[in-house]
């Protein structure tokens, strides 16, 4: 906890290529939740522009403390990790005060001004602070944080991170992170063909669907979880995305029925549920978790979290239900993880 924060009004960011989130705690409880989408790839505007955001809607709440955990240095807006955080850390300074800190995994909060210093420890540490803040409450279990485009499966062992990896190149061999999420994933990233029409079909090796056209056909995406555009800029209703997910085939949608397009769906959601029940089993391989720790789910995807618990046969528990938060911002702040992990860290 930074000196002097204890019983101040804290706003968490994380902020990430494709999207920001921001959380509000107050006397150590979340109180507001929000999710903006900043596709940075595309300009650092739209960072300013979320931050601008967050600012306003927190605004009747005076002058917060902002603490920060950062993953967007991945971006191909940036030259290196290095550049990245530097940049960052220069548009967060300057947007937010010069107070505000950043999180640094083992090494705890940092001055932003001090983030270019310690690259390897900020780059992408938002993992940590939410495995970090989960070990408080549930000091043995695996933490499955399933967002827009990645996973993490974290263990947690006597209240803190266990993971075999830190930076991103160890946590893809351990399988603490999989490169699979709820909405952006491209299809042909889950599967090269699929059983259709009486015979295995191969899928066409282009954008023409994402996974959330797979999972609002299954009913499963929650609302207003996906807000990116869709691979052919058209809307998001059940027609279009069939039409989509049909042209991964060679398909048009009015060439098949709506149960063979959702028999479809399935078969790639389960296909994506395996790979996180084959990364979730690497990891529980090595044996520091116990065999009756509990799933905690967190994530846009928590869904899946849910569902790969069942698979395992352990309990899965919510992140909203180990944290104080009000009632109506529960559901996002399981969803914002990080952010809200970062706004109770920093606050004690």
């Amino acid at each position: 906890m930074p000196h002097g924060w204890q019983g101040r009004t804290i706003v968490g960011l994380d902020v990430g290529g494709a999207h920001t989130k921001g959380a509000l705690a107050r006397d150590g409880r979340i109180e507001d939740v929000v999710q903006i989408a900043t596709p940075l790839w595309q300009g650092l505007h739209h960072l300013d522009d979320a931050l601008a955001s967050v600012r306003q809607r927190f605004a009747a709440t005076g002058s917060p403390a902002f603490a920060v955990t950062v993953t967007a240095e991945l971006t191909d807006a940036f030259a290196s990790r290095r550049d990245g955080i530097s940049q960052l850390a220069d548009r967060l300074a300057a947007a937010l005060g010069p107070e505000t800190i950043i999180y640094a995994g083992p090494k705890g909060f940092l001055p932003i001004a001090d983030a270019a210093d310690h690259v390897a420890a900020v780059a992408s540490a938002n993992w940590h602070a939410t495995a970090a803040l989960v070990g408080r409450t549930c000091p043995n279990a695996l933490l499955v944080d399933i967002g827009s485009t990645t996973a993490d499966l974290i263990p947690i062992v006597d209240a803190r991170p266990a993971a075999q990896g830190y930076g991103d190149a160890e946590r893809l061999a351990s399988g603490e992170l999989l490169y699979t999420g709820a909405t952006r994933t491209f299809v042909m990233a889950i599967a090269d063909r699929v059983p259709f029409a009486g015979r295995w079909q191969p899928l066409m090796n282009e954008y023409f669907a994402s996974m959330a056209d797979v999972r609002r056909i299954t009913g499963e995406l929650p609302e207003g979880v996906d807000q990116h555009a869709t691979a052919d800029g058209r809307g998001k209703s059940l027609a279009e995305s069939r039409a989509r997910l049909a042209r991964m085939v060679g398909y048009d949608a009015a060439d098949a029925r709506e149960a063979d397009w959702l028999r479809l769906a399935h078969y790639l959601g389960e296909r994506q549920l395996g790979s996180l029940f084959d990364a979730a089993s690497l990891v529980l391989s090595h044996g520091t978790v116990a065999d009756d720790a509990p799933i905690v789910g967190a994530g846009i995807g928590d869904f899946l979290s849910r569902a790969l618990a069942h698979r395992l046969g352990r309990r899965w528990i919510s992140l909203a239900e180990t944290i104080p938060v009000a009632p109506a911002a529960a559901p996002w702040a399981a969803r914002a993880a990080p952010a809200v992990a970062v706004a109770l860290l920093a606050g004690g």
